[in-house]
C-alpha cells in the first residue's frame, strides 16, 4: 500500500505540495481540473477544483479538504493554491518542458538546465539576454521565449498575490482576465473597484481585502463602493431609486461613516455618471437613481407616450362580429367583459385586470377570435415558460416568454427586437403582467412599432414584480391609460373554495375553511407548532395530495412558505422534502445544497448568455461528479451549470411566494406560522393559495391566519414610472 493510499479525511492534513504528473481532465474556460499531484516519490493523490493554468510538470501548494468519491476514492478538494518554484535540475527541465512555454519544448528545456542549472529561471526572469548564449536561441526566438515567460510569471504572481489576500483561485481568474498584468496595481490601489466590475464579488468580499491591504474605514473608495453596494441590493428588493436621506441613513449605519462623507462620495457618484440624482417638485431630497433603471423609466414613458399618440396599424371598426363569436365559442360576455373587450379592440394601450374566476381568459379567447376574424396579425406572450405555456393551452395559439418574442440572443448581443427591428405585428397581448419588471416593460415597449396594441392583462392583486420597478400598478395609477377591472366572479368559478377565498382575503373577509377529510379545492389544517405543521405538510406531498389527485408527489405539488430560513423556510423544506421524494444517489455538494439526478431546481437570477431567467424552474438530467457540472431541463432548454455557476441554481421542492408568481401548480401547501409574522399580510396570502388550480391546503395556526387577514400592508417600493407618466398625461388629455 502506498502512503496516498493510507491518507484518509480524518487526517488533519489542509495543505499539499508536490508536483503535478497527469491532468486527467481540464476546463480553460471555467478553470476546474483533476489531477495527480505527486507528494513525494512513492505517494501521489488525486486533487480536484479550480486550479488552473497549470501543467503537467508544475510544482504547486494546494489547501483545501478531503473527500471520498463513491467511484474514485480518496480526492482532494482544493480551495486555494499557488505554484512553487521547481527547486531540482530534473524539476527546472520538466517544468519548462511541459509546452506552456511557446518556443520552448523538452529538447531545448535541457540545454538550457545544461547552460544555466539551478539558476535558469532566474536567468528567464531577470538576465533574460543571456538566453542567447545557448546554441541555436538567436535575437528574435530570445524575444518571443522572454515574452511568454515574462507573461507566464506575472499570471502566477497575481495568482500568489490574489489568493494571499483571501481570495479564491476562481475569482482570482477571473479577476486576472479583467486586468492582466496591471491586476496588482488596481487591486492594491482601489480594491473595492472589484465589487463594481468583477462579477461575483460583492461589497463585503472587497471590504475584507481592503482591510487586508490596511485601507481606512473612512476612505472615499470604501464609502463610495458602499453606497452603491446599497443601491444595487436596493433594486435587488424591487426599488429603482433610494431617497437622499434613505440612502445616506442606510450608509451611515453600515459604514459607520457621516452624512457629510456620504454627501460628498453621491456627489462624486453622480459627477462620474455612476449614479443619478434627480429632484422633483413637492421633495425636498432628491432621488438617487442607478443610471439604467432612470434611464428606463424615461424611455418607457416615452414609448407610451408615443403609441398612445399614434394611430393603429388596422381598424378596429372590422372587429365588431360579436355575436357571431360568441355564438362560436359558445358564451356570451357579461357587460363588464364586452366593455373590456371594446377597449382592448379600440385603445391602444390597455389594462385588463381582475382576480381568479373573473373571466379573463373568456374575454382573452373573444379577443382573439375577432383578431383572427380582421385578419390582424398578433402576438401572445408572458414573463416566464410556465405562463406562456398556459396561455397556449388555454388559447390554442402560440406564446411565447418575453425574451423569446423578442428574439433575445446572447451570442448577437442582446435582444434583436428593438426600436430600430421592431415586431412586425398589430397587436401585442401580454398575460401575467403583474410580473413584468421595469427593464424587461422597456425592452419590450422599445420593441413594439408605434402603430401597435397593447393589452396587458393581470392580476393587480398580486405581488409585484420580482424585479425593479411596480410596472402594472404604476400604469394603473398613472390614469395615462385606459383600465377595466373585472369583478363579477362567475357560477363556476364560484364552486372553488380557491376563488371564493382569494377575493375575500382582498375584501378582508374571514375565509371559508374546510377540514382534510372534505372534497374541497380549499384546506385548512390547524396546527400550532412548527413541527407539527412540517410533519403534516410532509404527510400532504408525500401521500395524501396524490393519492387524492392521482399525481405524482415530485410533479405536481408545490410547498409555498413566506420565508427563506428558519424550520418552515425554504432552506429548511427543500432539504427535508428532497429526502423524502429524491434520496437515493450520490449528490454533487455546492455549499450547503446537494444536487441530486432528478431534483426540481430554479434559476436564482436572470442568466442571458444561458438564456434562463430568475424564477424559471427545471429538472436536472445530468450530473458529471469528475467535471463538477450538471444538466438542467427547464421548459424548452437544456442548460449546462459547471462550478462556476451552481450558485444560480437553488432545490424547489418549496419556493418563496415572490418566486412562484406566475406559475400555476395542480396542488400547492401553505405551511403558515406565526413566526411568519414580518412577511404575513393579505397581498402574499393572496398570491400563494392563487397559485393552486386543483387544490390548495394551508397547514398552521388560526392566529397567523387571522395576522395575514389583518395586515393590508402593501408592498412599497420607491419608483418613479407612475410620475413620469403623469407629468406627460395632463398634455395628452389636453390635446396638445
Amino acid at each position: 500500500m502506498s502512503q496516498a493510499d493510507s491518507l484518509s479525511p480524518n487526517q488533519d492534513i489542509p495543505t499539499l505540495e508536490g508536483t503535478i504528473t497527469r491532468i486527467p481532465y481540464q476546463d480553460p474556460e471555467k478553470g476546474y481540473t483533476v489531477a495527480r499531484l505527486e507528494v513525494n516519490p512513492s505517494s501521489s493523490v488525486t486533487i480536484v477544483g479550480q486550479v488552473f493554468p497549470v501543467s503537467e510538470g508544475d510544482q504547486i501548494r494546494v489547501s483545501g479538504s478531503w473527500n471520498k468519491h463513491p467511484r474514485y476514492g480518496l480526492q482532494f478538494k482544493v480551495e486555494n493554491w499557488f505554484k512553487l518554484e521547481p527547486a531540482t535540475l530534473a524539476g527546472i527541465e520538466k517544468y519548462l518542458g511541459a509546452g506552456r512555454i511557446k518556443g520552448i519544448g523538452p529538447a531545448l528545456a535541457r540545454r538550457l538546465v545544461q547552460a544555466f542549472g539551478v539558476d535558469t529561471l532566474r536567468v528567464l526572469s531577470h538576465e533574460p539576454q543571456r538566453l542567447r548564449e545557448v546554441a541555436g536561441i538567436g535575437k528574435e526566438r530570445a524575444e518571443r521565449i522572454v515574452a511568454v515567460w515574462q507573461q507566464e510569471k506575472g499570471m502566477r504572481d497575481v495568482m500568489v498575490f490574489l489568493q494571499g489576500h483571501g481570495i479564491s483561485s476562481g475569482l482570482a481568474q477571473k479577476i486576472f482576465r479583467a486586468y492582466g498584468k496591471e491586476t496588482m496595481a488596481r487591486v492594491q490601489e482601489n480594491p473595492y473597484r472589484l465589487a463594481r466590475e468583477i462579477s461575483g464579488i460583492g461589497f463585503v468580499l472587497a471590504d475584507r481585502i481592503a482591510r487586508g491591504f490596511g485601507i481606512r474605514a473612512d476612505s472615499p473608495y470604501r464609502v463610495e463602493a458602499g453606497l452603491l453596494h446599497l443601491l444595487g441590493r436596493a433594486s435587488e428588493e424591487g426599488h429603482c431609486y433610494l431617497p437622499l436621506p434613505v440612502l445616506q441613513a442606510h450608509a451611515c449605519a453600515l459604514l459607520t461613516s457621516t452624512e457629510e462623507a456620504t454627501q460628498e462620495a453621491i456627489e462624486k457618484l453622480a459627477r462620474e455618471g455612476a449614479v443619478v440624482l434627480e429632484t422633483w417638485k413637492g421633495e425636498e431630497a432628491p432621488r438617487v437613481y442607478h443610471p439604467q433603471l432612470q434611464r428606463a423609466e424615461q424611455r418607457l414613458t416615452t414609448a407610451v407616450k408615443s403609441i398612445l399618440s399614434t394611430p393603429s396599424s388596422f381598424a378596429s371598426a372590422r372587429l365588431w362580429d360579436l355575436e357571431k363569436t360568441q355564438i362560436q365559442l359558445g358564451f356570451r360576455l357579461e357587460d363588464e367583459q364586452r366593455r373590456a373587450l371594446g377597449q382592448a379592440l379600440e385603445q391602444k394601450i390597455v389594462v385588463i385586470t381582475g382576480g381568479p374566476g373573473t373571466g379573463k381568459t373568456t374575454l382573452l379567447k373573444h379577443l382573439l377570435s375577432l383578431l383572427r376574424g380582421a385578419e390582424a396579425r398578433f402576438a401572445l406572450a408572458a414573463p416566464t415558460g410556465r405562463a406562456a405555456n398556459r396561455m397556449q393551452e388555454m388559447t390554442g395559439e402560440e406564446a411565447k416568454t418575453i425574451h423569446r418574442l423578442l428574439e433575445f440572443s446572447p451570442a448577437d448581443g442582446g435582444f434583436q427586437r428593438d426600436a430600430v427591428n421592431p415586431l412586425r405585428v398589430d397587436v401585442v397581448i401580454i398575460d401575467e403582467a403583474s410580473m413584468v419588471d421595469l427593464a424587461l416593460m422597456d425592452h419590450l415597449l422599445s420593441a413594439l412599432h408605434p402603430a401597435t396594441r397593447l393589452v396587458l392583462i393581470g392580476d393587480a392583486d398580486q405581488l409585484p414584480s420580482v424585479g425593479p420597478g411596480n410596472v402594472l400598478r404604476d400604469l394603473i395609477d398613472s390614469g395615462m391609460v385606459p383600465v377595466v377591472l373585472l369583478k363579477h366572479v362567475f357560477r363556476q368559478a364560484a364552486q372553488s373554495l380557491i376563488v371564493l377565498n382569494a377575493h375575500r382575503i382582498l375584501s378582508g373577509q374571514s375565509l371559508l375553511l374546510r377540514s382534510q377529510d372534505t372534497h374541497a379545492d380549499f384546506v385548512f389544517v390547524e396546527k400550532e407548532e412548527q413541527e407539527e405543521i412540517l410533519a403534516s405538510m410532509k404527510s400532504f406531498v408525500l401521500d395524501r395530495i396524490p393519492e387524492r389527485l392521482q399525481i405524482q408527489p415530485d410533479q405536481g405539488v408545490q410547498v409555498i412558505t413566506p420565508i427563506h430560513r428558519g424550520l418552515l423556510g425554504t432552506i429548511h423544506i427543500n432539504q427535508q422534502l428532497q429526502a423524502l421524494l429524491n434520496p437515493r444517489g450520490e449528490p454533487l455538494q455546492h455549499g450547503s445544497i446537494s444536487f441530486r439526478l432528478g431534483d426540481r431546481v430554479m434559476q436564482l437570477r436572470n442568466n442571458y448568455d444561458k438564456g434562463v431567467f430568475n424564477g424559471d424552474l427545471g429538472k436536472i438530467v445530468r450530473i458529471d461528479k469528475d467535471g463538477y457540472r450538471l444538466a438542467v431541463q427547464f421548459e424548452r432548454e437544456l442548460v449546462e451549470y459547471p462550478f462556476a455557476d451552481l450558485d444560480e441554481l437553488s432545490l424547489a421542492y418549496a419556493t418563496s411566494v415572490h418566486k412562484s408568481q406566475g406559475s400555476e401548480y395542480p396542488a400547492v401547501v401553505i405551511p403558515i406560522h406565526t413566526s411568519h409574522y414580518l412577511m404575513l399580510n393579505r397581498s402574499i396570502f393572496y398570491t400563494a393559495i392563487t397559485r393552486a388550480k386543483k387544490l390548495a391546503v394551508l397547514i398552521g395556526s388560526r392566529k397567523a391566519l387571522a395576522m395575514a387577514m389583518r395586515n393590508v400592508r402593501v408592498e412599497k417600493r420607491f419608483a418613479g414610472l407612475k410620475e413620469r407618466l403623469r407629468a406627460f398625461a395632463a398634455p395628452l388629455i389636453d390635446g396638445k
